[in-house]
C-alpha cells in the first residue's frame, strides 16, 4: 500500500489515457458549498490559511483545480488519482478490492489516504499543504460518482449515449448532464443549500449521522474504501442495472433521468456531508 500513496504523490510522468471529470464544476462545487456548512470555526479558520483565501467561496473556488492541474506538464502524474478501477462485472457483480483496483500510479483511495496524512503531519511545508486540501476537496467528491469507482469501459467513457439529443457517454451524464438537470438552472451554492436542507431536516436528516459509520483517522484507507464500495454498488443496482445493452446509443435524459436522479443527488449530498467532516476530523480530532 505505501508504495501506490507514495507514488502517488511524486510521480512525474506514466499518466493513465483514461478520461475522467469528475462530477463536472457544478457537482464538485455544490460539495464544496455543502462542506463549507458543516466545517467547524477552526477548521474554516485553518482551511482558509491553507487556501490562503478570504473570500466566501473559499472552498468551492478551488474544489475543481485538481481538474485542471492535471492537463498541465506539472500535473500529468495525477491523472490518475482521480478515480479507481473496479475490476468487476457489473451488473451482475460490483466490488472495490485496493489490491486489484489500485494501480501503482495510485488511485483515488491512494490519494486521499496521502493527502490526509499529509495534513495531519505538522511539518509540512503550506505549498503542500495548500495542494493537499484542494485534491482532498476534489478527489472525496471524485470518489462519490458512481463510474469514479468503476473500470468497466473505463468508467463508463466508452459506452455512448445521448443526452438530450446531444451524443456523448455515459460516464459524462452522471459527471455533468444529470446534475445540471437535478439542479434545475440553480448555481451550486443555492443547489448546495436545497441539498443541505435535505441533511439537516428533509429527507436524508433520519439517515445522516449514518453516512459517517466506520469513518475515522486510525484507519483512513479503511474509510476511503467504505465510501468507494458504497458508490460502486450503484453500479451494478442503479447505474447499469440492465446491463450495456439498455443504455448504449440511448437517449438517456428522460425514464432513465427519472429512475436515477436521486443516486446522484443523495452522492452529492453525502460526498458534502463527509468532506466537511473529514476536514474537521483532520483540524480538530471531531466529526463537527
Amino acid at each position: 500500500m505505501l508504495t501506490r500513496v507514495i507514488l502517488a504523490a511524486i510521480l512525474l510522468s506514466g499518466s493513465s489515457s483514461k478520461v475522467a471529470y469528475g462530477w463536472g464544476t457544478l457537482g464538485h462545487e455544490t460539495i464544496a458549498w455543502i462542506a463549507q456548512s458543516y466545517v467547524a470555526s477552526a477548521t474554516e479558520t485553518a482551511i482558509r490559511a491553507a487556501l490562503d483565501s478570504n473570500t466566501a467561496d473559499y472552498m468551492a473556488n478551488v474544489s475543481t483545480w485538481a481538474d485542471s492541474y492535471r492537463y498541465t506538464s506539472a500535473g500529468g502524474w495525477s491523472r490518475s488519482l482521480h478515480y479507481i478501477d473496479a475490476n468487476d462485472s457489473p451488473p451482475t457483480t460490483c466490488s472495490v478490492d485496493y489490491e486489484r483496483d489500485c494501480g501503482n500510479s495510485g488511485c483515488s483511495v491512494s490519494a486521499i489516504v496521502n493527502y490526509t496524512s499529509i495534513l495531519l503531519d505538522g511539518n509540512t511545508s503550506e505549498p503542500l499543504k495548500k495542494d493537499a486540501v484542494r485534491f482532498l476537496i476534489h478527489f472525496i467528491g471524485d470518489l462519490h460518482q458512481p463510474l469514479h469507482d468503476e473500470g468497466l469501459e473505463e468508467g463508463g467513457n466508452g459506452i455512448n449515449v445521448t443526452y438530450d439529443g446531444d451524443e456523448t457517454n455515459l460516464h459524462h451524464i452522471w459527471d455533468t448532464e444529470i446534475v445540471e438537470q437535478l439542479a434545475a438552472g440553480a448555481d451550486a451554492e443555492a443547489f448546495a443549500k436545497t441539498l443541505t436542507a435535505s441533511i439537516k431536516a428533509g429527507e436524508y436528516g433520519w439517515d445522516s449521522d449514518s453516512w459517517l459509520q466506520g469513518a475515522g483517522l486510525n484507519d483512513t484507507l479503511a474509510t476511503a474504501m467504505i465510501w468507494a464500495s458504497e458508490a460502486n454498488g450503484y453500479v451494478c443496482s442503479e447505474v447499469l442495472n440492465g446491463g450495456v445493452d439498455a443504455v448504449e446509443n440511448e437517449d438517456l435524459s428522460g425514464s432513465y433521468y427519472a429512475a436515477h436522479f436521486d443516486v446522484a443527488r443523495i452522492q452529492l449530498a453525502r460526498a458534502g456531508f463527509r468532506l466537511g467532516a473529514w476536514l474537521n476530523l483532520i483540524v480538530t480530532g471531531k466529526e463537527q
